[in-house]
């Protein structure tokens, strides 16, 4: 008889035949920097996760160093907002404060920057408004002046969230021009208009004051749409392929995984994690299972790079 459970009666053999690993070297951890001081904030949809003001999150970029995550992806909630966001290039502003404060502080942290609008709106849409929709190129030019500043802060890396058609080209071509070729870029290549972002709205204070944004996210509904969408940012000179939401679309990352030679990162969104410690709080699921288990789904699946707000506390239950 063909018995395949003869390679899972013990640990030691489950171990051996493996076949997908978590690592701590899978993880980004999110961090939201607030403009203001004594600013340390529970956000109360994502328990565990808050917003902090520069002279507060010495703490956590600390315990995040301690655990051995590589990287950050920071997010800026600036002091004041205007149509266009333009404190997103503002050189004294809150992401350019807070990467040079990281890269002078914890120059070990690899610094990921979201480049986007939406937090610096007063619409909270991820561009310039005109006719009641974001105007795609306008927002480009806009775009290239937020890249550009960060790169002049010191990010590592800059990753455009806004779902704009030709964001990718747009940037690499600032960065190249600016003396700036080897700073890379992570494409938020496959983004749905998703219910999950949720939580993260109300982290940064960023829902839409009219509409939605599915004129520029996609449809959750399309999957080859998504490959096309990869493609675009593949040609452009994206370095990174992501994916988000997670959970929802594994089989995106797997598709992303199987026709793309670049790495695929995915984002393990607040909606996602929201769910998890809500259910764990009620004593209805075993919250560190299921969030190991999700995680290693998202690796399972093909993310090469997993950007969670997990990521503490996985780093923590590996090293044990």
């Amino acid at each position: 008889m063909l018995r395949t459970r003869r390679l899972r009666k013990t640990e030691n053999i489950r171990r051996l035949v493996k076949e997908t690993s978590l690592s701590v070297n899978d993880f980004v951890y999110p961090i939201f920097i607030e403009e203001g001081k004594d600013i340390e904030v529970e956000i109360p949809s994502m328990p565990g996760i808050k917003r902090y003001s520069l002279d507060t999150v010495s703490k956590e970029l600390a315990e995040v160093t301690a655990l051995n995550i590589p990287a950050v992806l920071l997010f800026g909630v600036p002091a004041s907002k205007d149509d266009t966001g333009t404190e997103t290039w503002n050189p004294d502003g809150i992401m350019q404060q807070a990467i040079k404060f990281i890269k002078k502080n914890y120059p070990s942290l690899y610094v990921i920057t979201d480049v986007c609008f939406c937090e610096y709106t007063s619409h909270g849409h991820c561009g310039v408004i005109h006719n009641n929709d974001v105007d795609n190129d306008a927002t480009l030019v806009n775009l290239a002046k937020q890249t550009l500043s960060h790169a002049e802060a010191g990010a590592d890396m800059v990753a455009p969230s806004g779902m704009m058609d030709g964001a990718i080209s747009m940037m690499r071509e600032t960065l190249d021009n600016a003396g700036f070729p080897n700073l890379p870029i992570m494409g938020y290549s496959v983004k749905y208009a998703s219910a999950f972002y949720g939580p993260f709205r109300e982290a940064v204070d960023s829902s839409p004051s009219f509409g939605d944004r599915r004129t520029y996210q996609m449809d959750p509904a399309n999957r080859d749409e998504g490959l096309r969408e990869a493609t675009f940012d593949d040609q452009e000179g994206a370095d990174i392929l992501m994916v988000k939401p997670a959970l929802s679309y594994l089989d995106i990352i797997r598709d992303l995984k199987n026709n793309f030679d670049r790495p695929i990162a995915c984002y393990n969104v607040s909606g996602e994690y929201a769910m998890v410690k809500a259910a764990a709080e009620k004593g209805w699921i075993d919250g560190d299972r299921v969030m190991m288990e999700s995680l290693l789904s998202m690796k399972r699946a093909g993310a090469d790079i997993i950007i969670t707000y997990f990521a503490k506390e996985a780093a923590k239950l590996l090293a044990q």
